[in-house]
């Protein structure tokens, strides 16, 4: 079992300050070293990493002590760590493959043998960045991922600004269940160019992470990498409202009414936006319900 932790930025160092107290009362009588062996493994799931370390290598006379150990995670542009108290040896999760991860984990004993208090062990920490290849300018641009009624998937981009003649871009994408990242089966092509991908059925990717990777190739270089991570029902467009009527109650009033459009979006989870336009201005937003 894993306990997730998550920290504002002002509760760490009065954190801290209680950790280091119960380590400095507690190491009079016992010690602890830190896990070793700290790595950061990615498995080819385009940002879903594993993250692995081993026991320390001195334990034998803490055989009464309760092991844990305290991991802590980020993308190294993040401020905020995430933090992980777990038993076991191993942790997943995913992360943003466009940035660098690092990660850091000490050893955690509780127990009789601790007189009721923590005792921690050294940090190790360790990063992880995939490595580079292309130059900035070949990436895509401008990616977009639309779940049309919950049914079909389109994601399509623009080619980067110096994507050299002959390139192309190939679309990779995972999720839990899948064995290995699956490459696009129905690309959408401009002038003989890949700029989006049609998926087939996705109901097994709902409520998860689903990972993609655009990358590329030409005899000249290699095209820099894009990863992207998404939950298939947080981009859902509906089909339009069914059965609109407008009608006219008095000079200064119209009223408007709609059906729910056709589907598998349940209809508690629809909002409208209204827009009116009078003879030739501008669209105006009337409402949002």
């Amino acid at each position: 079992m894993h306990q997730k932790l998550r920290y504002p930025k002002w509760v760490y160092p009065s954190f801290l300050l209680v950790m280091l107290g119960h380590s400095y009362s507690s190491s009079r009588h016992i010690t602890v070293d830190p896990p070793h062996n700290l790595k950061i493994v990615d498995p080819g799931f385009l940002g879903h990493l594993n993250l692995q370390w081993q026991p320390p290598l001195t334990l034998g006379t803490l055989k009464h002590c309760t092991v844990q150990y305290e991991l802590r995670y980020r993308n190294v542009d993040s401020e905020d760590w995430e933090t992980i108290i777990t038993k076991k040896l191993n942790y997943e999760d995913g992360f943003d493959l466009n940035q660098g991860v690092e990660a850091k984990i000490q050893t955690l004993l509780t127990g009789h043998c601790t007189n009721g208090s923590d005792v921690h062990s050294k940090w190790i920490q360790t990063s992880f960045w995939i490595p580079l290849q292309g130059e900035p300018e070949t990436k895509i641009q401008e990616m977009q991922c639309i779940n049309y009624n919950w049914k079909s998937l389109h994601c399509t981009w623009k080619p980067g600004e110096k994507i050299p003649r002959g390139a192309n871009y190939n679309l990779y994408y995972w999720y839990k269940g899948l064995d290995h990242a699956v490459q696009c089966a129905d690309y959408i092509e401009s002038n003989g160019r890949h700029v989006g991908c049609q998926f087939p059925s996705m109901e097994l990717a709902e409520y998860q992470d689903f990972n993609i990777c655009v990358n590329g190739s030409s005899l000249a270089l290699p095209l820099r990498a894009s990863y992207f991570s998404f939950q298939l029902q947080n981009i859902v467009k509906p089909s339009p409202p069914e059965q609109l009527n407008l009608t006219q109650r008095n000079p200064e009033e119209l009223h408007l009414e709609w059906k729910p459009p056709e589907g598998p979006v349940p209809s508690h989870c629809l909002t409208y936006e209204v827009q009116f336009q009078e003879d030739d201005a501008s669209w105006v937003l009337g409402c949002q319900s």
